[in-house]
């Protein structure tokens, strides 16, 4: 699968040597061998939509010799095209360009005719009234960005300005028909990613609705049931069935405290909104920074993709690893490692400390028992192996959504 490309990211150097145990190896790929590459933020994160548009329209600017331009996008509110995006413009013509002026012909052409669409400013019909009297813009040229899924569907307008007239446009035109056809996959794909992630918010209060509705809901109203037989019971004074009753309704209440305390567990913790290989890698240097144990980090998922469901469920497994190696494990190095083989994804957390590690319940952690249930929750699995001579190594692995792993 071409989106499975290996990279390592933020690996530690250090002269630590890991010893190689053959009873005791999670992968068949060489730490060792691995290619060490960086990979900064990405523009297209989010709440960075708009400055990536921006910065393909700078790069655009610069490669066709314009002075600005800029991009407008439908509005919410209908199919009025509005500014989105703009570089190179004065205050003024920014501030103008925010409406179309529909007593102008040019402009009222350059929103309305599809394709793409030029023109030399000295042929506007009123240039007195014109934006750009008085300015070094000469001539404009337009293209429509279509949709690359729905047939002729326009999703934006992009505007270049020149400070020439435009009297070869052939290459300037294929120059930005092209880059159109660019921006059209970047806002299909933005808005793509914007309704994945409210069909997981939607899903995700679902869940909290069901586990609500499937555990404390109904030990409720069991405990009322209970409470008006207890309340008839001492009426009747019926010391041993209200004695019965209250124990009953005691357990009932203690039973619901802890499906409530797992419930604040379960869902107070959101998911990074940067996604799971940005969770890991925050993980990653909390870590460093509060241990003086070495943590080595690689990731050899080029694209790390998931659902809601599963990057929340892995977070927490990788989280918990964690806290155990620095609580328990008496390491001087530990490593992360996130791999990709045969349509399963694969995560080792291990250390060199002293093994024998019992992941013991402490106050805000959860033991083996909770990680193998958020393991299964995802149709994944959970093996531990620890040794006082080679440490203790955790993996997870799991099919990717919606492949079967029998078939792998």
């Amino acid at each position: 699968m071409g989106k499975k490309a290996s990279f390592v990211m933020n690996p530690v150097p250090t002269d630590f040597s890991w010893e190689i145990n053959s009873d005791f190896i999670p992968t068949d790929i060489g730490w060792s061998t691995a290619v060490h590459t960086i990979i900064a933020p990405s523009a297209a994160q989010t709440g960075h939509f708009k400055l990536l548009l921006e910065e393909l329209l700078e790069s655009l600017i610069e490669a066709v010799n314009a002075s600005a331009g800029i991009i407008r996008l439908p509005s919410p509110h209908g199919p009025i095209m509005q500014l989105f995006g703009s570089a190179g413009l004065s205050a003024e013509l920014l501030k103008a360009e925010c409406a179309v002026d529909s007593n102008c012909d040019i402009c009222r052409r350059s929103i309305s005719t599809g394709g793409i669409y030029s023109a030399n400013l000295n042929a506007c019909k009123s240039p007195q009234n014109c934006r750009y009297a008085g300015c070094k813009i000469e001539s404009l040229i337009t293209a429509t960005i279509e949709s690359r899924t729905t047939q002729k569907n326009t999703i934006g307008k992009l505007t270049l300005f020149f400070n020439e007239t435009q009297d070869a446009l052939e290459h300037t035109s294929k120059t930005v028909l092209a880059c159109a056809r660019m921006l059209s996959t970047i806002i299909e794909h933005n808005r793509s990613n914007r309704d994945t992630r409210r069909a997981d918010l939607i899903a995700e209060r679902q869940a909290i609705a069901n586990e609500i509705h499937d555990s404390l809901a109904q030990s409720l109203v069991y405990t009322r049931m209970r409470t008006s037989l207890l309340l008839e019971s001492i009426r009747k004074q019926n010391g041993r069935m209200a004695t019965q009753y209250a124990q009953e309704i005691d357990e009932a209440l203690e039973s619901s405290q802890k499906t409530v305390r797992e419930l604040i567990t379960e869902f107070r913790c959101a998911m990074d909104p940067s996604g799971l290989m940005h969770a890991l890698q925050t993980l990653t240097d909390q870590f460093r920074q509060r241990n003086d144990i070495t943590l080595e980090y690689a990731n050899l998922v080029a694209c790390f993709e998931l659902p809601l469901e599963y990057e929340i469920q892995v977070s927490h497994i990788v989280k918990e690893a964690l806290a155990n190696i620095a609580i328990h494990s008496r390491a001087t190095h530990a490593r992360l490692r996130v791999e990709y083989q045969g349509n399963c994804y694969v995560i080792t957390i291990e250390d060199n400390g002293s093994g024998g590690c019992t992941f013991t319940p402490v106050e805000g952690h959860y033991g083996m028992m909770i990680m193998r249930e958020r393991a299964q929750r995802i149709g994944g699995e959970i093996k531990v192996e620890s040794s006082t001579e080679f440490g203790t190594r955790v993996q997870l692995s799991f099919p990717e959504p919606g492949s079967d792993r029998r078939n792998s």
